[in-house]
């Protein structure tokens, strides 16, 4: 996939963790919700970072068993390093739709967060807002 890409528009697994770390931060856990492997593989990420893949299709309500997964891998990280500030990155192809759609999930679900502060709260942090209207009339109404 990079060689279609100027060397300027590559950001890798590498880039990441390097931009992550210059703002004094540690990333413990990776969740890739894209339905293709070709972005990068696992194993160009270091060995002491977790890394999660949950094949999720594009422009469609993930199904329950996606969201229970995805709802698995994050209570079990938080709960095994919650002596810890370690981030959990989650993205899809965009980091926008799928990704914002099971990051509210969880807030809604677990934290009992209201689904509209769920959605504020992570368009304010992506600093781009959730599209797709079938996934935010999901979480205000599921």
């Amino acid at each position: 996939f990079d060689q279609n890409l100027h060397p300027e528009e590559r950001f890798s697994p590498r880039d990441l963790i390097k931009k992550i770390k210059e703002q004094k931060e540690e990333l413990g856990l990776i969740i890739d919700l894209t339905y293709t492997t070709r972005y990068y593989g696992p194993e160009e990420l270091p060995a002491t970072l977790c890394y999660s893949k949950i094949l999720t299709m594009g422009h469609e309500i993930p199904n329950r068993h996606t969201i229970f997964q995805f709802k698995c891998i994050v209570k079990k990280f938080l709960r095994d390093n919650k002596d810890n500030d370690k981030l959990i990155g989650v993205h899809c192809t965009h980091g926008l739709n799928r990704t914002g759609y099971l990051v509210c999930r969880y807030l809604i679900d677990v934290e009992g967060m209201e689904p509209n502060t769920a959605i504020e709260l992570f368009n304010r942090a992506r600093g781009h807002p959730i599209e797709r209207t079938n996934y935010i009339q999901d979480l205000q109404k599921r």
